[in-house]
């Protein structure tokens, strides 16, 4: 099994940005965690970062020839604005979690809305970086259960 977490626009910046927020921790942190968490459970993990939207798309689209199983995405501000990586997630078979560091339900009303939740097959925010691993938790469980 492969996983692709991908982190969007300023995810780059974690520990230095808004730690009321976000927390602490680095994005690098936060990826070595992720792949210890990866090799204990018997997959593949693959963590990419860009603070730009087409290239999101593109490793989207290329989830379907990579042979991935699923995706942990955390698109940032995109999650509020970019119908393009909604459309991406929407063309691809492949199963995406969308997660959030901090409970974007509970921040500004701009952060409400998620063009990527009706095409993600669920969504975690609110638990700091434990959302990650409770999204490639989910994606172990649906793989599991077939």
């Amino acid at each position: 099994m492969r996983v692709l977490v991908l982190n969007g626009p300023n995810l780059n910046r974690l520990g230095k940005r808004e730690k009321q927020a976000y927390g602490s921790f680095t994005l690098q942190e936060l990826e070595q965690e992720l792949a210890e968490f990866a090799e204990s459970e018997g997959f593949e993990l693959i963590c990419r970062q860009s603070n730009h939207e087409g290239e999101l798309i593109d490793w989207i689209h290329g989830a379907d020839d990579d042979a991935v199983s699923g995706i942990v995405l955390n698109a940032g501000a995109y999650t509020h604005t970019s119908i393009a990586i909604r459309d991406a997630i929407a063309s691809v078979q492949v199963p995406v979690v969308e997660v959030h560091i901090s409970n974007i339900h509970a921040r500004e009303e701009f952060r409400h809305h998620s063009h990527i939740a009706p095409v993600a097959i669920g969504q975690i925010a609110g638990f700091g970086k434990d959302v990650y691993r409770l999204g490639l938790q989910s994606l172990l469980l649906r793989q599991q259960k077939g």
